[in-house]
């Protein structure tokens, strides 16, 4: 991750591809494209990959978590639990659809606690929006289940976990539906760009049709395609689509890569008593984008970081302080910052979340190091970073 890193000649022939006929648009133009469809090339390649039945193309991951909740059914005033570890993305795509998100603490998988979730849950609450953060996954069978007792949808955010399995079921289609990313940072990216995954088909021509202004795709003549409900425009071009279609080709040899780096440094780090591991459900495999590990405590997670920091370790955090990824820095988040009017329900559960007490997050996060895992490091070059890394958190925990 990311695979912008490995960019080659696979790339550079499809982008052609579609520079050579002109035709950017994912709809429409049949006579100029030449055959070429890279979108609908790329969703059939894709429903191999995750395993599922259907796949939309979109904009972006954040515009597929908004397509993927309104298409099934969920808006104004309805509340959606969702983790206090994320990218602001996600609570973003729910506020956009006037829905409420309503957050809750982690555990130590680093996703949403079951518990957490259960505790949360109202006469409001339409879907519970498990995140897969950092390349790992949440105890799926224990959400599951609480979206089955309480009829809940189950909304799977895979954004950052593209390759990774549980219980030999790709993550992103576990759920009902499932979102993905492929911005220029993931491990296989289209630039920009992200897909909706579902088996509900219902949920699927839903999406189909809502991220293209409500167009029915029925017939060969756009113009005369009839609008069955409101849509927006959250398309995908065929040249984003276009990168994808090469990198998903090449996902195999990624995760190979990803693995081999992250099970070097792995290793290495296992040696030294103070450290720890997230916690993997029994059943799952990562998809080694990230590699995370804990601390004995905050001050301890800090030092480390910083000693990272100043011998050249890079792409690694301690979320704790992070403006993006963690609650206790989304200060335009709790303080309702909006360029225009919310609702009072959304207003009145941002309210709360100043006063909310998330220490069981703070515990995990701050004690967390979480190391994003290069594509284009050698074994000889990640061998020596781990050595690197292995020497200056021993360094701080014997001070």
């Amino acid at each position: 991750m990311p695979g912008f890193e490995l960019f080659g000649d696979l790339e550079r022939k499809e982008v052609n591809d579609v520079l050579d006929n002109g035709v950017l648009m994912r709809y429409g133009f049949d006579g100029m494209r030449k055959g070429h469809w890279k979108a609908k090339a790329l969703e059939a390649e894709l429903t191999k990959t995750f395993d599922s039945k259907y796949v939309q193309l979109v904009s972006s991951g954040t515009a597929a978590v908004s397509v993927a909740l309104a298409s099934a059914g969920v808006g104004a005033g309805d509340e959606v639990i969702m983790p206090t570890f994320t990218f602001v993305a996600s609570f973003e795509a729910i506020m956009m659809l006037g829905a409420i998100p309503v957050l809750v603490d982690i555990d130590s998988t680093l996703t949403l606690d079951p518990k957490a979730v259960e505790a949360a849950i109202t006469s409001k609450t339409k879907a519970v929006m498990v995140v897969q953060m950092c390349g790992s996954m949440a105890n799926m069978d224990a959400l599951r289940s609480v979206c089955d007792i309480h009829n809940l949808v189950f909304v799977e955010d895979a954004c950052q976990a593209i390759g990774g399995t549980y219980k030999g079921k790709p993550l992103g289609g576990l759920a009902d539906i499932g979102c993905f990313s492929f911005d220029f940072v993931k491990t296989i990216t289209c630039g920009e760009g992200g897909a909706v995954v579902t088996n509900n088909k219902d949920y699927y021509i839903n999406a189909d049709h809502f991220s293209d202004h409500g167009h029915d795709h029925i017939g060969n003549d756009r113009g005369a395609e009839t609008h069955p409900f409101l849509g927006y425009n959250f398309r995908i071009s065929e040249l984003n689509a276009a990168v994808g279609l090469a990198q998903v080709k090449r996902l195999p040899e990624f995760i190979a890569i990803q693995k081999r780096n992250y099970m070097i440094i792995r290793e290495a780090l296992s040696q030294i008593p103070e450290v720890t591991f997230r916690t993997v459900p029994n059943g799952g495999e990562e998809s080694y984008a990230f590699l995370n590990f804990f601390l004995p405590n905050l001050e301890t997670a800090l030092k480390v970081s910083s000693a990272f920091k100043e011998n050249g370790v890079d792409v690694c955090w301690n979320y704790y302080e992070n403006n993006w990824h963690y609650i206790r820095k989304w200060h335009h988040l709790k303080e309702a910052k909006s360029l225009y009017p919310l609702s009072k329900e959304i207003k009145s559960e941002l309210s709360k979340l100043s006063k909310k007490d998330f220490s069981q997050s703070d515990y995990w996060i701050g004690r967390n190091i979480s190391c994003l895992i290069k594509l284009s490091w050698t074994e000889v070059e990640v061998t020596q970073r781990a050595k690197t890394m292995a020497k200056h958190i021993k360094l701080v925990v014997s001070s």
